[in-house]
């Protein structure tokens, strides 16, 4: 029966029908709530009462849905409609891989790009565990934009993440398969589907096998005049020889189809992530789209792997070889682009952080500085490529935003309210300047021996209720031998970004947002001449210059490239894409990359996983809650039964809050949309949240109930109003005020009576992170009245009357739920107890550390009522181990 156009199911509008097949049928919809386009797949009502149909729908919206990955179709929501199920996905335009291939050959660059593509998308699901076991072209979707998505797990199996057959709950029911059971499509399934056996993650790469055969030569690879002798083929027979077929085709690629195709699992490549990493090696023509790391896992060392070590160890070599001998040009050459990665060490992240800007590339291409926390310290790291591993360097704790001299011989970076630099020969760390109020910096250093940087982003938002003079930005320029900082220019025209020089230092880049989005853009300047003058109309966007003559930008997640005549200040021609799917935050314009002239490229390849975990007072771990990408904060409910977090979503590349009951293990979407919505605060009752939405609407405070479909109440007016904590009586919010001219403070919204706010704590110095004390009398909050934020305690009725907590820096307050016990994290991360008697006067014991968190998050931690538990976000191991492309002549492949 189908659904007519107007049917709504829930909060989707049906719009009109787009595709039907055994699995159901599709329609493309509207979410009315938060106003995108869907795709609906619904089951028909004459199959719902088959329950091994309706098992394999449902198992389809449950594997699926656990994945996120850019190569894997997201799904969004399910339900029900007049007893038929359905499940909510992102809608696709474009043509199926079967619509593409049409019986024609593709050419060997594009049949390596889309081969990468579905690989990743394997390794992300093989990761979660989770089995395709029905890969084939029509189930692979080409976007219009050239992305590739894998459709239909309505097949998948789910494994252990051990390697173990038994199967996992999803989340607490249990999905069979009988063995002798054949499940695939014929033509593309495995030796061991054809038998009816238990398989694993080297059927869905047998499948590749015969994708990638069918997209180089035009037709499949095992095809007969029935099933069952299509089935015999593939049990006994090799497809035709490519080079048969294809003449264009390379024997190593050949080499590769052949080695998915083996009929032995334990022959064929042992992961999708190793696969793609062989495609890389061969092609040199990646499309930026990068895999997530796959789970340790037992590995086996057979010939085929230590081929294809040994053939990336050659070019490792010519990696460095190329990087070593000064640049010289070789004409009559046809240079082919190299990739390697840069791996860390155990126990060590990447600091990502989407306002500052923390990989950079030395000029002369030898050296790479990035900013990576390890045991609980931020600090620099060098890494030299003929070294090949990174090293952190003692006396940069708190570091960010590196970037280099134009000689190679210093590395500047801003921490602990200075700009600093270091001698990368002798590892000295010299202050060049203090900052002087400038924050979240970002700089750059000309050859003329001047550094300019930006106090960019400490502003309200391009929607708040502020003046335009309010919200204006400066550049500040001081000598990189040491001094004052003075402001270059402070314009009122714009907000200014992402400033870099150009090689005469004199002259420089910067993006400038404007009220008008007409004027927003990347603008040229110089030190004589500070006011700009607009080069390309674009996006925010972070910028680098690469001579001779590229501008590289971002634009919503891909690497852009675009001729740029240095000497008249233009852009020439059309932007050439260069990697797609890079990690982008539309609200500043960041994305992690670093260019060093026309030779070397590297950029940041995933952002890191996080997982939830609960952990006891010794710091061992009792349970994992989730696995979450970009969470930053974890608020439990009053009662211990939930947890709220923000989750960054990648599609619309925004921020989330999701609530998750522990007892059941599911979770809800409470706040979502185009704005990022984050700083969760509960209260007391636990029937509403207070929680901060920001950026592309006006950005403020809003107070919602749990079951409110919509945005909630808006108790104050535009501005960065964050919530900190609600009173346990209910009366009170504390939040957070963050005026134009002056430092962040701390304010009351009282909920009865007239609710006008009133400030608590406010001056010079920045006041954040208050937390009232259960009996609310105090109020624990950090201030950085010493130059590091520290701990204190104050009277909410009289907050001159206050007590000093910590004595060597402090983050991240939280009371003890019985009042006895104030936590937060020292300097290095370590989670620390402090004694506390309150009442009319306050009494502190000695602080007690009781283990260390590993985690970049704002609200990294809380604790159970107990106090014996905490439930804590800490950093995904795998994700950690290769966080760096690098990409030696990039430029060869803007030539093809």
């Amino acid at each position: 029966m189908i659904i007519t156009a107007g049917t709504k199911l829930g909060r989707y509008e049906i719009r009109s029908q787009i595709g039907a097949g055994g699995m159901g049928e599709v329609y493309r919809a509207r979410d009315l709530e938060i106003g995108r386009d869907v795709a609906v797949k619904v089951l028909p009502k004459r199959f719902s009462a088959d329950k091994d149909r309706l098992q394999r729908f449902q198992q389809e919206a449950c594997a699926a849905g656990a994945l996120n990955h850019p190569n894997i179709l997201s799904i969004y929501d399910v339900g029900k409609h007049d007893g038929s199920p359905y499940v909510v996905s992102e809608l696709l335009e474009g043509e199926t891989l079967r619509n593409r291939i049409a019986g024609t050959p593709l050419a060997q660059r594009r049949a390596i790009d889309y081969a990468l593509q579905i690989a990743r998308g394997l390794a992300a699901a093989h990761e979660k565990g989770i089995i395709h076991r029905d890969l084939k072209p029509d189930n692979i979707f080409i976007t219009n934009d050239g992305r590739l998505k894998i459709l239909d797990f309505g097949l998948a199996k789910l494994t252990h993440l051990d390697g173990d057959q038994a199967q996992t709950d999803i989340p607490t029911r249990r999905i069979d398969t009988d063995p002798g059971v054949v499940m695939g499509t014929v033509g593309y399934m495995s030796p061991e589907q054809v038998k009816g056996r238990v398989v694993d993650q080297c059927s869905d790469i047998f499948a590749f096998g015969a994708i990638l055969y069918e997209m180089l030569s035009g037709r499949r690879a095992f095809h007969g005049e029935s099933a069952a002798e299509t089935m015999s083929a593939i049990l006994k027979e090799d497809p035709p020889d490519l080079s048969d077929t294809n003449k264009t085709v390379s024997p190593a690629l050949e080499r590769l189809v052949n080695h998915c195709l083996e009929k032995n699992p334990e022959a064929r490549f042992h992961s999708a992530r190793d696969l793609g990493f062989a495609l890389e090696a061969l092609s040199g023509s990646a499309s930026g789209t990068v895999a997530p790391s796959s789970a340790s896992q037992p590995r086996t060392w057979n010939r085929e792997r230590l081929i294809w070590m040994g053939t990336t160890a050659l070019l490792g070599l010519i990696a460095l070889g190329a990087v070593l001998i000064p640049f010289v040009r070789q004409p009559n050459v046809d240079l082919q682009t190299v990739r390697f990665n840069v791996t860390l060490p155990a126990k060590s992240s990447f600091f990502w952080d989407v306002e500052t800007h923390n990989l950079a590339l030395s000029p002369d291409g030898r050296r790479l500085a990035f900013i990576a926390t390890k045991d609980g310290k931020r600090l620099l790291w060098l890494n030299s490529f003929d070294e090949l591993s990174p090293q952190p360097i003692d006396g940069t704790d708190g570091a960010y935003s590196p970037f280099w001299s134009p000689d190679s011989r210093y590395v500047a970076f801003f921490a602990d309210g200075s700009l600093k630099k270091l001698d990368v020969v002798g590892l000295s760390v010299q202050t060049i300047c203090s900052l002087s109020g400038a924050i979240e910096t970002v700089g750059s250093w000309g050859s003329a021996g001047v550094i300019v940087f930006s106090d960019q982003f400490n502003d309200h938002g391009p929607n708040a209720a502020v003046s335009p003079e309010a919200s204006s930005s400066a550049i500040y320029r001081v000598s990189a031998n040491g001094g004052v900082a003075t402001v270059l220019t402070k314009s009122a025209r714009f907000k200014t970004h992402w400033v870099h020089f150009l090689p005469d230092g004199k002259r420089y880049l910067f993006y400038g947002r404007a009220q008008s989005p007409s004027e927003s853009g990347i603008y040229s300047a110089s030190l004589d001449a500070p006011d700009g003058t607009l080069v390309l109309q674009t996006a925010i966007t972070r910028l680098e210059y690469a001579p001779p003559g590229y501008l590289l930008y971002a634009r919503e997640g891909s690497l852009l490239a675009q001729p740029f005549d240095e000497k008249n200040l233009r852009v020439a021609g059309e932007p050439i894409n260069l990697l797609n799917h890079l990690p982008f935050f539309d609200k500043t314009g960041w994305a992690e990359f670093s260019v060093a002239g026309s030779t070397v490229l590297a950029y940041a390849k995933v952002i890191s996983s996080n997982r939830l975990v609960w952990l006891d007072r010794t710091g061992r771990e009792l349970s994992e809650v989730a696995v979450l990408n970009g969470n930053y904060e974890v608020r439990l409910s009053p009662d211990d039964q939930e947890v709220a977090y923000s989750v960054i979503d990648e599609r619309m590349g925004s921020a989330d809050i999701w609530l998750q009951d522990l007892s059941h293990n599911t979770r809800t979407r409470f706040a979502a949309g185009p704005t990022d919505d984050a700083n969760s605060v509960w209260s007391p009752d636990g029937k509403r949240l207070a929680y901060f939405s920001c950026c592309e609407a006006p950005s403020t405070l809003h107070i919602k109930e749990l079951n409110d479909p919509g945005k909630g109440q808006t108790p104050l007016p535009a501005g960065f109003n964050s919530p900190w904590d609600w009173s346990h009586d209910g009366k009170f919010i504390l939040y957070s005020e963050n005026p134009p001219n002056t430092n962040r403070d701390i304010w009351v919204l009282p909920l009865d009576g007239e609710q006008k706010p009133y400030p608590l704590l406010q001056g010079a110095f920045n006041e954040i992170y208050a937390q009232f004390s259960p009996d609310g009398q105090w109020v624990a909050y950090l201030s950085n009245e010493t130059g590091n934020d520290e701990l204190y305690v104050a009277r909410f009725d009289n907050p001159r009357d206050r007590t000093r907590v910590s004595t060597a820096g402090a983050s991240q307050p939280r009371w003890a739920k019985d009042g006895k016990e104030l936590f937060y994290l020292a300097a290095d991360n370590g989670l620390m107890a402090v004694p506390v008697r309150t009442g009319s006067k306050l009494e502190l014991g000695q602080a007690v550390f009781l283990f260390k968190i590993d985690a970049n998050a704002d609200n990294a931690y809380d604790v159970n009522a107990k106090g014996d538990r905490f439930l804590v976000i800490t950093t995904e191991q795998t994700v950690r181990s290769t966080p760096f492309t690098v990409i030696l002549n990039w430029t060869a492949d803007l030539r093809r």
